[in-house]
């Protein structure tokens, strides 16, 4: 949406504007549409809705900018360019100058985030209703706007994760396949648990770098590919809450 704009003739900024207002209206209609008539339903349904709504956002997306690759605006945003380069251990080490500002601002997010689930009313319900929808709502909880809320929140955070991650590379909506990766890292850190998703997401990425490295001159490439989603495999059978998640415990 946001390169999309830019196309079209908006301003960087202004289109940066725009896009997070388009984020609101889409939290807007899909808690209308979507989620309202699934209330009290099991967690699983809701789990496959917002998957349906994923692709469907993904071929709507589509049909109006086009599939081709798109080149992100970073010099209209002034986001870094460039690389330095490090000696470290006797050995040289370039670091892109967009992975460490990626690095800095994912760093101030999950740090924002952390207190704003902890300490603010909003969070806290942000929270209840996460852990039961039932008891939430017995407590005066509305989950209507508890979830136009979660949703347009993902939606800043998913524009500042695709304007960094574009500027690596093209934009495209493949890089859905980069946001399943979100999945096996919540599954490894545990659900309940921002530093288990930190951990959890340096386990994944570290694994893929030393797996294609190492495994991919015996099994062949694309390693990356599949070896987060083996991962969380192993912990689903053998500690489904992950490594910092709470272990639920159902009476019947």
């Amino acid at each position: 949406t946001l390169v999309g704009l830019y196309e079209m003739g908006v301003p960087a900024f202004l289109a940066v504007i725009l896009t997070l207002g388009v984020m609101f209206l889409l939290a807007v209609t899909i808690e209308r549409v979507v989620l309202r008539p699934l209330v009290n339903q099991p967690d699983i349904i809701l789990f496959m809705a917002t998957f349906g709504i994923t692709y469907f956002l993904i071929g709507f997306g589509e049909a109006i900018f086009g599939g081709n690759p798109k080149q992100m605006i970073t010099d209209q945003l002034y986001l870094p360019k460039g690389a330095i380069d490090l000696k470290i251990l006797g050995g040289l080490v370039s670091l892109q100058k967009i992975d460490i500002a990626a690095a800095i601002i994912a760093s101030l997010m999950i740090a924002v985030l952390a207190l704003f689930f902890q300490y603010t009313r909003i969070g806290r319900a942000l929270r209840a209703v996460a852990d039961s929808h039932k008891a939430a709502l017995s407590v005066g909880i509305s989950l209507n706007q508890i979830w136009v809320i979660v949703w347009f929140t993902a939606g800043i955070v998913a524009l500042i994760t695709g304007i960094m991650w574009g500027a690596r590379s093209d934009v495209s909506f493949a890089l859905e396949i980069v946001a399943l990766k979100a999945l096996p890292v919540l599954i490894l850190g545990g659900f309940t648990s921002i530093p288990g998703a930190i951990v959890g997401g340096l386990i994944i990425g570290i694994g893929e770098k030393l797996g294609e490295f190492y495994w991919g001159p015996l099994i062949g490439g694309g390693i990356e590919s599949w070896l987060a989603y083996f991962i969380a495999l192993g912990f689903l059978l053998f500690r489904p809450q992950g490594l910092f998640g709470d272990k639920i415990i159902e009476r019947i």
